[in-house]
């Protein structure tokens, strides 16, 4: 009974299971919503054409990977949005959101640079020449999209940073649903639209990004915003709350871009392995992205509890919060784990369904192993998620960076890079140093929650107190 009545009152209090719940499952359908629009998007390139596909992936990637040094910045505009929120100090919130928007436009015009480089980058990776041509072509389209997601990624924070994670959820869905007909229309030439193929497939992306970022700034505009948070008026350039922007929000980007290139250099240094090796990774890696969706969510909903709590100066909350998202996390990876150990051929069904089975075995019985590497250290990658949010959601965004940069190369990223490039060995060995990295990283970030540093943090500024005039402590009353 203790245990019924403790789960109950967890679920009712503030920062107990259904608060956590209710900013988390928006943002879980959300990023799903993106997922389903990636996978639909590889689906309907595969039916065009195997260079097409083949293109799609490392163009995609590419443009991401660069894109993530902004986006990482930008999107650290939600923490400034939940402390001021927290705070009560609503008139800052718009101008918090505007910074972002500054950002977002003069980095998305600067991005044009990488452009250029398109072509020079492919050459080095030395694919098939009409592999080649499509992988240029993807990642130019792409990156004129760059201003799009860069603002999206702003004034998102003006919704997520204030819980109304519903928003976020309809606008995403809607943007999917608009690739996914453009992506038809234009990738086949259906309905006597031009048959562009992977020409297509990038326009329909750029479309429904800046769709998104109108979406957004659009709602944000409307009248019981502008009334209650002043969000036209707010516009002007605010050289101190810029710079505090850049100063917590830089190392959350240059975190979310390396962390980014990490994981691409240890796919490619596996690759060295043969294409089995290289085949089973990125199963397992798929496999495990689909079930990491939910964390991804509960760790942006932690961000903004903190932020909120933090902003309103309630650190227990704060803390209460965070270890509620840990026992829902915990239960979540607890029984995919299991699964992952108990049932792995399960997962593996659909890569089998159309596959040589001959060539396929090998690659399962590979998959097989990795995935119980993935069961162990999903554990650790819940702490890595659930603390890593919490303390960026104070605005220890430095030390997150310093550590995942360090841990990365020295456990993951050098370690494979021996094992692959020189020795050419060492598959299960380089998985090994990846579950390392997972371990330490987690228990790092759960040391520096515990020590409790981040409860003092704030990136908002200490609002000002006012002395009323009858107070007798007060000189001139």
């Amino acid at each position: 009974m203790n245990i019924i009545n403790n789960l109950k009152n967890r679920w009712h209090a503030p920062g107990g299971y259904r608060e956590v719940l209710k900013l988390a499952i928006p943002l879980i359908l959300s990023t799903s919503s993106t997922s389903i629009q990636h996978f639909i998007d590889r689906m309907f390139l595969t039916w065009h054409s195997s260079e097409a596909i083949a293109a799609a992936v490392p163009g995609g990637i590419l443009s991401y990977t660069f894109m993530c040094l902004f986006i990482g910045t930008a999107v650290y505009v939600n923490t400034f949005v939940a402390q001021y929120y927290g705070a009560k100090q609503f008139s800052q919130i718009a101008p918090a959101v505007w910074q972002g928007i500054y950002f977002a436009v003069i980095s998305g015009i600067l991005f044009v640079v990488f452009v250029p480089l398109a072509k020079p980058i492919f050459n080095l990776a030395g694919h098939e020449p009409a592999v080649k041509i499509m992988e240029i072509q993807y990642f130019k389209i792409l990156c004129l999209g760059a201003p799009a997601i860069f603002i999206s990624a702003a004034v998102s924070g003006f919704f997520t940073g204030r819980g109304e994670t519903w928003t976020i959820l309809w606008v995403n869905a809607s943007a999917t649903i608009i690739n996914i007909i453009i992506d038809y229309l234009l990738i086949f030439g259906s309905f006597g639209f031009p048959k562009l193929g992977i020409e297509g497939a990038a326009i329909a992306t750029v479309v429904a990004v800046y769709f998104s970022a109108i979406a957004l700034v659009c709602i944000m505009l409307q009248k019981k915003f502008r009334t209650k948070y002043k969000t036209l008026k707010s516009y002007k350039f605010n050289p101190s709350l810029f710079k505090r922007l850049m100063r917590f929000g830089l190392p959350n980007g240059i975190h979310f871009m390396l962390d980014m290139l990490g994981f691409t250099l240890f796919i490619m240094f596996v690759g060295r392995f043969g294409t089995s090796a290289l085949a089973a990774t990125n199963i397992t890696f798929n496999i495990n992205s689909i079930a990491f969706m939910p964390m991804i969510g509960l760790g942006i909903a932690v961000e903004i509890i903190v932020g909120q709590r933090l902003g309103d100066n309630k650190p227990k909350l704060a803390r209460y919060g965070t270890y509620s998202a840990l026992h829902l996390t915990i239960l979540y990876m607890g029984i995919i784990s299991l699964t992952y150990i108990l049932f792995p051929k399960i997962y593996l069904l659909p890569f089998a369904a159309h596959a040589d089975m001959r060539q396929f075995a090998e690659i399962q019985k590979i998959a097989i192993i990795l995935l119980y590497f993935v069961a162990f250290y999903s554990m650790f990658d819940t702490m890595n998620i659930i603390f890593s949010n919490a303390l960026r959601g104070a605005g220890d965004t430095r030390f997150v960076m310093s550590v995942c940069v360090l841990l990365s190369w020295v456990l993951m990223i050098i370690p494979t890079y021996i094992l692959a490039v020189i020795y050419n060995r060492g598959l299960y060995l380089s998985w090994g140093f990846l579950t390392a990295y997972i371990v330490v990283l987690g228990l790092v970030f759960y040391a520096r929650f515990l020590g409790g540093k981040w409860e003092s943090m704030r990136v908002i500024e200490e609002a000002p107190i006012f002395l009323t005039q009858n107070l007798p402590e007060n000189p001139a009353g």
